[in-house]
């Protein structure tokens, strides 16, 4: 490739030549006037001739000036030019992947400082900043699904990256604008001893809850195979490290109130906050999951049923290759779970354990119906494909749920991939509840153009989509996880909170290293300008005494030993 400097030297010349050129003619002008005087008057020639020069030196002297000047207009990279530097297709993509992390982030954090407010506060004192915050999750949820028709192939790649930073930016702004009004609103500064006081109370909650989860999730174990509990696995031993985090951030956060360090007390009840709000949130997806299983294995054999007598009737007159096959594999299927519901119920050889996944196998009996429908070329309708969208609909929300709670509990590492999967999940189960809930009961009659019949088909189409895309998210985010490694640096009881996005890693003085778990403060309500304002400093740094004589300080619930606000005696 030509660089630039290369390209512009032909046009740089042809500017020069056409310089010359015209000093060139003057000069010419200059001899001839010259003659001329000297024919009629010898003695006023030199008188001529002095001023000529001059006037050529000068037009020479303004169009080589008006050329370079040109010149330099049309070749600058700054944003005054005719041609701005254009950004090569893989910067914008890297920096639209950035953006979209920052931006889910800005909107998870906002939304859950929100609930916050308005548990202390009510809706209506809250209102304003959460029209705000819903203006932001749209532009993002455009963006999101800009980034996914860009995922799956589509054409116009700069076009989408471009809106995609556009979008981002502008939902990054409205969070950053509404900012300072919801600092005022709250008012931590002013209620914090309040604050910590309800913060105390709803902490109780999941604490309490923890030991509850743990015999869930033994008995889940025991009930079911180990792919039912593997959407939670992980969630109890979380849950205890955002308690443990969060226990120590309201202990001193309380000491601070005591010796009236309010900016170190609103900074530790932030970080309590979004603690307890993971912890809860893992403890509940336990006993989610603990429902979404039980329901399934109650409609798990109306659900086989179904299936047989589907296949039963697409059976009677088949002559089609491929319809048979798809036939056999069904019932392949459909006798393999039941043999594993029957083993399941206490037959031989279990051992005491079960072997069945209920929500894993009525994904399968829906993969058989979609697949029968393909082969015999049939749309879903009437109250089977109702019941078959309410079992589909069950299986895609264990699943949304899922990917959702791993994201945002572990979205310090989850990275732009699985955050766009996710989404668009959550997008195809809402297009499928809303067809659901708007369906008719009855069969409509066959018609050729689309109806409720199609609507239901295409309902169905996004709840199995909605799935796919869901654990799809989970493996994604997991692969994240695992690739960012272990966060707990210096110390350990911050790891869990750098991971679950609630400490950010941000430089908080000059020549410090970046992204060490304490180095940023909580995150809060805002955008990427606005949402680290809480700087903590080294208030969730392990204590590194200086001198032998250095006063150990007991602050935290217990161990490991972590300093204390860096203000306190």
């Amino acid at each position: 490739m030509t660089p630039p400097h290369r390209r512009r030297r032909p046009r740089r010349a042809a500017a020069y030549r056409a310089v010359r050129r015209v000093a060139a003619a003057c000069a010419a002008a200059v001899v001839v006037v010259g003659a001329a005087a000297a024919g009629r008057d010898p003695g006023a020639s030199g008188d001529l001739v002095l001023p000529l020069v001059a006037a050529v030196a000068a037009m020479a002297v303004a169009a080589y000036t008006s050329v370079r000047r040109r010149l330099r207009t049309r070749t600058r990279t700054t944003p005054g030019g005719h041609a701005p530097t254009v950004v090569r297709l893989d910067e914008l993509d890297l920096r639209a992947r950035r953006l979209l992390v920052g931006t889910d982030d800005c909107v998870r954090t906002s939304r859950e400082e929100l609930r916050w407010a308005a548990a202390q506060l009510g809706d209506e004192a809250i209102r304003g900043h959460a029209e705000a915050l819903e203006a932001a999750a749209s532009e993002l949820a455009a963006a999101f699904g800009m980034r996914q028709r860009l995922d799956d192939g589509e054409e116009g790649a700069r076009a989408l990256l471009e809106e995609i930073v556009a979008r981002c930016g502008a939902a990054g702004r409205r969070l950053d604008a509404e900012a300072p009004g919801f600092d005022r609103t709250r008012a931590l500064e002013r209620t914090a001893p309040g604050a910590l006081e309800h913060a105390e109370a709803r902490f109780r909650e999941p604490a309490a809850r923890v030991a509850e989860a743990d015999g869930t999730l033994a008995e889940l174990r025991g009930r079911y195979a180990l792919s039912a509990c593997l959407p939670v696995t992980g969630h109890d031993e979380q849950a205890r490290d955002r308690l443990f985090f969060a226990a120590t951030c309201l202990h001193r956060g309380r000491r601070a109130v005591d010796l009236g360090h309010t900016g170190s007390a609103v900074v530790h009840l932030r970080a309590a906050e979004a603690a307890v709000d993971q912890a809860t949130l893992l403890v509940a997806g336990i006993a989610r999951l603990a429902s979404a299983l039980a329901a399934a294995a109650r409609v798990l054999p109306d659900a086989l049923t179904a299936a047989e007598t589907d296949l039963r009737e697409a059976a009677v007159g088949s002559a089609r290759t491929d319809l048979r096959t798809r036939i056999a594999h069904g019932e392949a299927v459909v006798a393999r779970l039941r043999r594993e519901l029957g083993e399941e119920k206490g037959g031989p050889g279990t051992g005491g354990r079960g072997v069945l996944d209920p929500v894993g196998a009525l994904r399968r009996v829906e993969e058989v119906a979609a697949g029968l429908d393909r082969a015999s070329r049939r749309r879903p309708e009437g109250p089977r494909a109702l019941d078959r969208l309410e079992r589909a609909l069950l299986v895609a929300r264990s699943s949304v749920g899922a990917a959702s709670d791993y994201v945002t509990t572990r979205r310090g590492a989850v990275g732009c991939e699985a955050r766009t999967r996710l989404a668009e999940a959550e997008r195809r189960l809402r297009a499928a509840e809303r067809t659901g809930a708007s369906a008719p009961v009855s069969a409509p009659a066959p018609a050729p153009s689309p109806g409720p019949a199609s609507a239901l088909a295409a309902a169905l189409a996004d709840a199995r989509e909605a799935d796919t895309l869901a654990r799809q998210a989970r493996q994604l985010a997991e692969r994240d996880v695992r690739a960012y490694g272990t966060p707990y640096g210096e110390g350990i009881w911050t790891g869990g909170a750098v991971l679950g996005g609630i400490l950010l890693g941000a430089p908080h003085r000059p020549g410090a290293p970046e992204g060490h778990p304490g180095d940023g403060g909580p995150a809060g309500y805002g955008g990427p300008g606005t949402r680290a304002r809480r700087d903590g400093g080294e208030l969730f740094r392990t204590e590194r005494p200086r001198r032998p004589s250095a006063r150990r300080r007991d602050d935290g619930p217990a161990e490991p030993p972590a300093a204390g606000p860096p203000d306190s005696p």
